[in-house]
Parts: C-alpha cells; sequence; structure tokens
C-alpha cells in the first residue's frame, strides 16, 4: 500500500479536512472505486452516507457485520434499506467454528462479566468479520462523529488506519453534529432505526445496548457498565489485521 502512505495523499488528507461530506464521497469513489466500501451498523450516521452514497453512485459498495444479536428493528431497518436503495448489501458473519467454541467456553453472556470477555466477545463477533471485509479494500468509509465520545474528540476525516493494514480510513462526518444528522435525515426522507425514537442514539448489539437518561453522554448507553475510556469495540482501534 505505498500509494496510500505517500506524500502527495497525505496532502490530500489535509486539504480534505475542509471539504463537504460529498466532495469526500465524490473523492473516494473516484480514487478507489470498487475499493472503497462503507461499513454501515446502520446507525443515524451510517443512514446518511448511505442515501449521500448511493446518490453518486448507485452501485457503491456498503458492508454490515450481523453479529448475530443486533436488534430486531435493525433488521427491520436493513430491509427497508435494501427495498428504499435497491442495494446489493454485503454481509459478513462471526465464524461458526469460533463462536461456537465461546459461547460453550464462556456462555452466551459473558461480556457482563468483565471488560476482556466484553472485548472477546466483540472480536469474536465483530473485529473478525470485519478484518474479512477490509482485507481486499484499499480504503473504507464510517460514519464516526468527534462529539460522538470521549475517544473521537481526535478524529480526523482521513486516516491511515494502520490497526487494518495500512489501509485508508475515511469519516466524511468528523465534524457534523447530532442535530445536522437529523436535519439531513428529515430533509431526505431517510430511514431510521425506530429505537432512535426511544432514546437510543448508539445502537449495537441488543444486549449491549440501551436507552438512555436525561442529561446523559450519547453513548451512555452502549457497555454502561464499563467506564467511557473503555467504550470502544476495537473495530476503530483493534491492531493485528493484516491486509491480504
Amino acid at each position: 500500500m505505498a500509494e496510500i502512505v505517500d506524500i502527495e495523499l497525505r496532502k490530500k488528507g489535509e486539504e480534505l479536512e475542509t471539504a463537504s461530506t460529498e466532495e469526500i464521497l465524490r473523492w473516494a469513489l473516484d480514487k478507489f472505486g470498487r475499493k472503497v466500501a462503507l461499513a454501515s451498523s446502520f446507525g443515524a450516521e451510517d443512514m446518511v452516507l448511505t442515501d449521500m452514497l448511493i446518490k453518486i453512485d448507485p452501485q457503491a459498495r456498503i458492508f454490515t457485520l450481523d453479529t448475530g444479536r443486533l436488534p430486531h428493528e435493525t433488521y427491520d431497518l436493513i430491509e427497508e434499506t435494501i427495498s428504499k436503495y435497491n442495494l446489493k448489501l454485503e454481509y459478513y458473519c462471526p465464524d461458526t467454528a469460533t463462536l461456537e467454541k465461546m459461547v460453550a467456553e464462556q456462555g452466551p453472556n459473558l461480556f457482563y462479566r468483565g471488560i476482556d470477555q466484553r472485548k472477546l466477545c466483540c472480536k469474536v463477533r465483530k473485529i473478525d468479520p470485519l478484518c474479512r471485509a477490509l482485507s481486499t479494500l484499499d480504503a473504507w468509509l464510517c460514519g464516526l462523529r468527534k462529539e460522538q465520545s470521549v475517544t473521537r474528540t481526535e478524529l480526523k476525516k482521513v486516516e491511515l488506519d494502520v490497526a487494518h493494514g495500512g489501509i485508508l480510513k475515511i469519516n466524511p462526518l468528523a465534524d457534523w453534529t447530532e442535530e445536522q444528522i437529523w436535519d439531513y435525515i428529515k430533509a431526505n426522507d431517510v430511514p431510521y432505526n425506530k429505537l432512535h425514537n426511544k432514546k437510543y442514539p448508539s445502537i449495537g448489539c441488543a444486549p449491549c445496548t440501551r436507552a438512555i437518561k436525561s442529561g446523559e453522554d450519547i453513548r451512555a448507553g452502549r457497555w454502561w457498565w464499563e467506564s467511557p475510556e473503555e467504550k470502544e469495540c476495537g473495530l476503530h482501534c483493534q491492531p493485528g489485521c493484516k491486509k491480504r
């Protein structure tokens, strides 16, 4: 991936810090073609990017990680999104043998017993499938925003993803506010997860997500039994993935 780490591309990344989301998406599609894809968990941010991306290129690649423990509202949204956008969604699921071994040894709700167990579950259900998805890509698009959590305040719109083999990680919504996200969804009639109407601003697996209370941080409902500094599943900080 020498092309990605060259000086020219680093300079381009600096330029894109002031570019619009549409400009970043068009650049990514022009630059990487079928070697770039949106990783969607079908959160509000991912739905904004899906709408924008499909309007630019109806054949743009979008993949999701089906952990097997998503809320039924998420699966409903997946069906609605596929229908609305005529989307050919790419699915990545946990390895069957690895999943069976983990559950047999640790039980189905191991994540409640400690951070190590929760991270193991995230690795089997999310990290390993993500590594397979990214192994053939040169760049991936994410719906991360700076204001989402204390672990994302230094987020750049274009980053070198050393953790995943040195591919490019593109965060077109890095500087968007939550208000901007919902303004776009309403203005463009974008489908969204109905759990958002029940005070679920951040939605992951069903056992690890709850509604937030008034005044709580927007990610307070994710892994609520852990400290804020620990609240990443590893998708955006896990070392060890290598590009094939």
